[in-house]
């Protein structure tokens, strides 16, 4: 029978009594809801493989390749390969210690592709090499940090939109773009975005995307994103999850930020699959926006 316990007071859940593998659709009805409800789902003890996992997300939203083709899975592009030993998996050349940049790769607060035109729904990960400590993922909830702000800046955010480019303003990671991609235009997204499910209001902020506020004049958006920064990180987010093999994590992009904590031993490997899930028909929304 499932069971869906709530891991922490604002966001997260973990289902029990499932298996990705063979789940019927009214079993799936029951973990959608809860994805839309607790933001972040947890499914532990599953034994998948790559098309295992690519055939669960896509339950979620049609799966598209990430753009950064150096962490492609090697035999599956619609995966992310995410391992602390390898920087191309184009090479498959393995290092025995993480790189510094790995280990800090997704260090900052932030919601998954919003350098996009049409961003992601959700993201899936697979854990499939855990460090003995660290590598943990913190999660905020983004309806919760919306209806935190004053009135005065919910009023100031209203009917605006941001900037956002890969890197964001300190242009980070630079070096895991292919050439025709390291100039592409900035997308541009809501501040203040309705879910298109649930009907809630939520903050829509990457401080690590970033690059301005339309309509404001540089200092003043420039504060507006420190402000909006300093509210929404936390040293430990509204959840954190203490991965284990096995884990499937999906989340919802629309209405939360993650931060990975990047505190494990350099010689030690972790290993996860990753999937980003549009929504189905995002083609057709990235055609009206080209």
């Amino acid at each position: 029978m499932i069971q869906v316990l709530p891991a922490a007071p604002k966001i997260g859940a973990e289902i029990q009594g499932v298996q990705v593998k063979g789940m019927d659709d009214a079993t799936f009805r029951e973990v959608y809801q809860a994805f839309l409800d607790h933001i972040v789902i947890v499914i532990r003890g599953q034994d998948l493989t790559e098309q295992d996992f690519i055939d669960f997300s896509a339950r979620f939203g049609e799966i598209k390749p990430h753009m950064t083709k150096k962490a492609h899975h090697p035999r599956y592009p619609e995966l992310m390969l995410m391992d602390n030993r390898i920087l191309d998996t184009r090479t498959g050349e393995q290092t025995q210690n993480a790189s510094p940049l790995l280990v800090r790769v997704g260090n900052v607060w932030h919601t998954d592709t919003s350098y996009e035109y049409v961003t992601a729904k959700a993201t899936g990960m697979y854990a499939i090499n855990v460090p003995s400590v660290g590598g943990d993922t913190l999660f905020t909830n983004m309806y919760a940090a919306y209806e935190a702000l004053p009135a005065s800046l919910q009023q100031k955010l209203e009917g605006r939109s941001a900037t956002h480019i890969y890197g964001g303003r300190l242009k980070r990671q630079q070096d895991r773009l292919e050439e025709e991609n390291k100039n592409r235009a900035p997308a541009i997204h809501p501040l203040t975005p309705v879910h298109p499910e649930t009907g809630r209001k939520s903050l829509y902020f990457n401080d690590g995307q970033i690059l301005n506020i339309i309509g404001l004049d540089q200092a003043d958006s420039d504060a507006v994103i420190a402000d909006l920064a300093q509210r929404t990180a936390s040293a430990n987010g509204d959840y954190r999850h203490h991965w284990q093999r096995g884990d499937v994590v999906i989340w919802d992009n629309r209405c939360s930020i993650h931060c990975a904590t990047g505190d494990y031993p350099a010689n030690e490997r972790r290993t996860n699959w990753r999937s980003t899930v549009m929504e189905f028909g995002w083609q057709q929304q990235a055609a009206k926006t080209a």
